[in-house]
């Protein structure tokens, strides 16, 4: 049963990602992700200077999935210890940000060579300053221009689902030169208040949803997507089971991001996962993963 899958020729032994944000803080960490059964692993996005973490609490659980507001922590490109990642076990996805066009080139030139694939996060919902770039098309695609022109290693573009038509977007970065799509970040903001104390909970109020409760707009996301460009798209929200991931490749994904999955079931997820695909596969007689991509179009 072959459940491998190639992002822009970068080959994965199965197309279950770990999504930027979840465990990406050190080479060590990843080993044991990559070790768990992940096809990549992602790093937490690198900006270009020092950025504190918000306020806690920054993360919490609710009924359907989880809120966070933990923002984009990061010791900044400059002073990233990089020792190990060059012997990890799986290959390497280096995402990044910043608050202008320059930044954006400034990393990314800085650090492209560092993993297989740059993926380049305009979408965090929880930043203090600059501006959501996937809001703009024409921000969106000026930052994609600008990094294509400094990088030699296939870039995708994380594309938040807060957009009134996602498939509009992605078909323009893709023209702009996007190699890859990864979609949805986490949805909001979203708040969750305190009766008892009257007030919102997390520390910075207002925070970005993941988890279940937003697998249905991540699956209509890439849906849209996939009718709108040509490129891969790594397919992220509310993945947790194995029937969850082959939902989302027959979505149109060629892989599926897991973030939120990690908090429920710990890191044995990525091996359950990979296992589950592999029986249903087998149950409902599909010998190769290409089978399942883009099916629900069909």
């Amino acid at each position: 049963m072959d459940i491998s899958t190639s992002l822009c020729g970068v080959k994965l032994k199965n197309p279950i990602v770990l999504a930027s944000g979840i465990l990406g803080t050190n080479a060590a960490i990843l080993e044991r992700v990559a070790i768990s059964g992940a096809g990549a692993v992602t790093l937490k996005s690198i900006g270009p200077v020092e950025r504190q973490a918000n306020n806690n609490p920054s993360v919490l659980a609710w009924e359907h999935g989880l809120i966070n507001a933990v923002g984009l922590p990061s010791s900044g490109y400059k002073h990233y210890n990089w020792e190990g990642y060059d012997k990890l076990s799986c290959p390497l996805i280096v995402s990044i940000y910043g608050s202008t066009v320059e930044e954006y080139v400034e990393v990314a030139k800085a650090l492209s060579s560092k993993g297989k694939i740059l993926e380049i996060n305009i979408s965090c919902p929880n930043k203090h300053d600059g501006m959501s770039f996937c809001l703009n098309i024409d921000a969106a695609t000026e930052v994609v221009k600008s990094v294509k022109k400094v990088v030699h290693v296939p870039v995708f573009v994380k594309l938040s689902p807060n957009v009134p038509n996602i498939g509009l977007l992605a078909a323009e970065v893709e023209r702009a030169g996007a190699d890859g799509i990864t979609a949805v970040n986490t949805l909001g903001p979203g708040m969750i208040i305190d009766i008892e104390a009257k007030r919102p909970i997390l520390a910075y109020k207002t925070g970005g949803l993941s988890g279940p409760g937003i697998k249905p707009i991540a699956i209509k996301c890439v849906y849209d997507i996939y009718k709108a460009v040509k490129v891969p798209i790594i397919g992220t929200g509310g993945i947790t089971t194995g029937r969850d991931a082959i939902e989302m490749l027959m979505a149109g994904a060629t892989a599926v991001g897991v973030g939120s999955a990690v908090y429920y079931h710990g890191m044995d997820v990525f091996k359950k996962m990979a296992d589950e695909m592999q029986e249903w596969m087998k149950m409902n007689k599909y010998k190769s993963l290409k089978e399942l991509i883009g099916a629900a179009h069909e």
